[in-house]
């Protein structure tokens, strides 16, 4: 089993940055696909980024590209996503989730076998 909590979101300005954590316990962590979604009020859970457990191979969201990064340290059994440039449509709960299941990159919520309970993101304009 593996409990994941994500920590980090807050209140920001538009062009400011945040830098989520994502901190698992359970010592299969590290050989899991972790995953960021995000979700806002009324819409779907998204794909923001995703990131192999060996941490070599990443793949984000065109509405992040360029401007999100998704990091891991397997040591610390902790996974990151650095978010610069923030928009006030990146406003919502970010979750991480961890896929036990599969090596490839999944960008479907479902198929993910572990999630955090969130960390609210606003950014004002």
């Amino acid at each position: 089993q593996v409990q994941l909590v994500e920590s980090g979101g807050g209140l920001v300005q538009a062009g400011d940055s945040l830098r989520l954590s994502c901190a698992a316990s359970g010592r299969t962590f590290s050989s899991y696909t972790v995953g960021w979604f995000r979700q806002a009020p009324g819409k779907e859970r998204d794909f923001v980024a995703v990131i192999s457990w060996s941490g070599r191979s990443t793949y984000y969201a065109d509405s992040v590209k360029g401007r999100f990064t998704i990091s891991r340290d397997n040591a610390k059994n902790t996974v990151y996503l650095q978010m610069n440039s923030l928009k006030p449509e990146d406003t919502a709960v970010y979750y991480c989730a961890a896929d036990a299941t599969r090596t490839s990159l999944a960008v479907i919520p479902r198929n993910y076998d572990y999630w955090g309970q969130g960390t609210q993101v606003t950014v004002s304009s």
